[in-house]
């Protein structure tokens, strides 16, 4: 079933995407939940007005997102955790410590933009997070964990 999707999920595609899934999981879950509609004659064609107007907001929104991850790239974080004396952190650090250490340097990053390539982080070390500013614009950041 094809449908147009109404906000960003991330194992889809982004906001009026129009993707091809299945008739249960359209019907059952995506529609009823408000997350898409169905992809309709009439709802293809107001999606291309809107996309026609929203374009050159999405220029400018995108140039931003470009010009905030020239200012993030070659950043490196420290992130204090409390250890033990083998090393091991009690608990763990999460994206939550990540945008806070963000916020710091000035850097207001919503914590769900950030992807930590190890699910837990666990030992003290130096790791690489993902930052999705924009569908198209990702950077890396550096940070290391320390012990406090």
């Amino acid at each position: 079933m094809e449908i147009i999707l109404l906000q960003d999920m991330p194992s889809l595609g982004s906001k009026n995407d129009i993707i091809n899934v299945r008739n249960g999981y359209a019907r059952n879950y995506l529609i009823p939940k408000g997350f898409a509609t169905i992809a309709t004659e009439s709802a293809k064609k107001v999606l291309a007005e809107n996309t026609k107007q929203r374009a050159h907001k999405e220029a400018k929104i995108k140039a931003d997102a470009e010009e905030l991850a020239k200012k993030l790239n070659g950043l490196k974080l420290t992130i204090g955790a409390k250890t033990s004396s083998t090393g091991k952190i009690f608990g763990s650090v999460n994206t939550i410590q990540i945008s806070e250490a963000l916020a710091e340097k000035g850097f207001e990053i919503d914590r769900k933009l950030i992807f930590i390539q190890d699910d837990q982080i666990k030992e003290v070390g130096s790791y690489t997070a993902e930052v999705k500013l924009h569908k198209e614009v990702k950077v890396s950041i550096e940070f290391d964990v320390v012990s406090e």
